[in-house]
This record gives C-alpha cells, structure tokens and sequence, in this order.
C-alpha cells in the first residue's frame, strides 16, 4: 500500500460484502487519508471484539480504475481474493454506471464484468502450474503431489491445494484443513480444498483458507478447483460449483480463469476513533 498515516485517531468508514458468504470489509481509501495494518486488520476481523470477516480489502487509486490489497483475518496479507474483488467491482461498477473495469492486484491486472442478472465476473489471469510458482518447497509433479490422498497444487497468486474426494461432506475440514495448511510442501502455507466430482461440469467443494479457517466460499479456491480438475481428465474447462455459501461458475479461458456469482452489499458502517485507538 502507499505510505499513509495510520488511522487511529479518526472514525474510519467501511462496508460490510459477501460473495456467497465469503464475507468482507472493504475501505474506501481513495479519498481518505489512513492506512491499514496487521494489527488493525486482527483486531477488525475478529467477529465479537471487532466486525469480523474473511478477507478485509483495501481500494485505492491507481492508473487503472482502482488498486485493491488484501488482508486474511490472522493479519496476513493475500495478493488475491476472487470474491473479495468480484464485490468491489460491483460496487464500483454500480458507482460508475461502466460495466467493465480494469483492476489491479498483486497478483496483477484483472478485468471485471457486469455479466447480467445481478452476477459479476471477474478474470482472475491464469493459472500458476509449476512448482515455484505456486509456491512449492521443491521441484515435483504439481498435479500429483507426494501427499496422502495426492492432491494437486495450483497458483491463482495465493497457493491452492486441492483434494478429490468421493465424499467431500464426510471430510472433518476444521481438521484436514489445519493440518493441510501448513504442510512442509507449502513455504507459504496454503488454502485447502476438498472437491467431489458430480459430473463432467458439476463439482461440490469445501474450503479452508489459510490465515481463516472454514469459509462458506472462496472465489480463489474455485478457480484452482476447477483448473485442477480439468487437468486431472474429471470434468471440462467450464464447471458449476457447489460451495457451502452457494454456487458459482468458472471458465478457464486461454486468457484465464473467469469466475461469476452474485455479490451483496450488506451494510456499510464506521469504526468508531475509540475501536480505533484501541487497537494501537
């Protein structure tokens, strides 16, 4: 983020968004003066001491329509969150009246669209398939890892470790995924998914995120779900999936991975200067 002044002084206005559940608290900083940290973002995430989320984001004024920068709930920082961006380019797009929008990331560019019906979708560029990419410790198959239950690992600029299951229900996440996340494999850790195949273009997944825990969705995880299983022979380029939070749809192009869903402004609100202070 561009150097600021740590807004612990002032009230700071925010938005409450999910996409399917994966629920977010998105600022506004491109005409107020504050920066986030770790240690705000903590304190902001947590669901009885603060407003609680999965990812908090950050819009900014850049050279394209804006710059967004991610936080996890654990303070972590995230170069990408799929249903985090597909939220705010909602909102911008509703701002602006365009329906299409060019966005930065760390991860990089991504284009945005109004797809109609109230969905919105978002290029999340192209999946990352070697090793050091995603990243991974060492030089292997990504598409089989030396794992129990041989996973496949994908990048969509956060790393992604997908399980194909025949019952993804019967998975005890709040365990599998802790374990998962910081396997040795992953330097980074890494978000954990659990994925049944229902048919060639159907696909039910549960997720863990890293630096989160359980989330109802995650618009990164699916991507990576989807890419994987394609590459595996288990269902074509184009999928529906079934996430806990609801459904949604991803298409991996020869320019990327695209992925649509319904978003929802929930409420916006302001953390108070005491909140704030509070934090430190």
């Amino acid at each position: 983020m561009p150097a600021m002044q740590q807004v612990n002084d002032t009230e700071l206005p925010f938005m409450k968004m999910h996409g399917l559940g994966n629920d977010f608290v998105i600022v506004d900083a491109r005409a107020q003066a504050g920066a986030i940290t770790p240690a705000m973002a903590r304190g902001i995430g947590h669901r009885q001491f603060g407003v609680g989320f999965d990812q908090l984001a950050i819009i900014e004024a850049g050279e394209t329509d804006a710059h967004l920068t991610f936080y996890n709930a654990d303070g972590s920082t995230s170069a990408a969150c799929g249903n985090a961006t597909r939220c705010i380019a909602r909102f911008l797009m509703n701002e602006s009246g365009k329906s299409e929008l060019n966005l930065t990331t760390e991860r990089g560019a991504l284009t945005a669209r109004d797809s109609g019906d109230g969905l919105t979708s978002v290029n999340m560029g192209l999946p990352q398939l070697r090793w050091d990419e995603i990243p991974l410790a060492e030089e292997m198959d990504t598409l089989r890892l030396p794992v129990e239950g041989r996973p496949t690992a994908t990048g969509m600029g956060n790393p992604h470790c997908t399980f194909f299951v025949d019952d993804a229900e019967a998975i005890p996440l709040d365990e599998f995924g802790a374990r998962y996340e910081n396997h040795p494999l992953y330097p980074e850790r890494t978000n954990v998914q659990v994925a049944q195949v229902l048919g060639p273009d159907h696909i039910r997944m549960r997720v863990w995120e890293r630096g989160v825990g359980i989330t109802l969705a995650s618009g990164s995880s699916s991507c990576a779900t989807a890419v994987a299983s394609a590459r595996l022979g288990l269902t074509g380029r184009k999928v529906q999936i079934e996430l806990d939070g609801g459904t949604i749809w991803i298409d991996w192009r020869d320019d990327g991975v695209w992925m649509t869903g319904p978003t929802c402004h929930v409420f916006s609100g302001t953390l108070t200067s005491e909140f704030l202070r509070s934090l430190g």
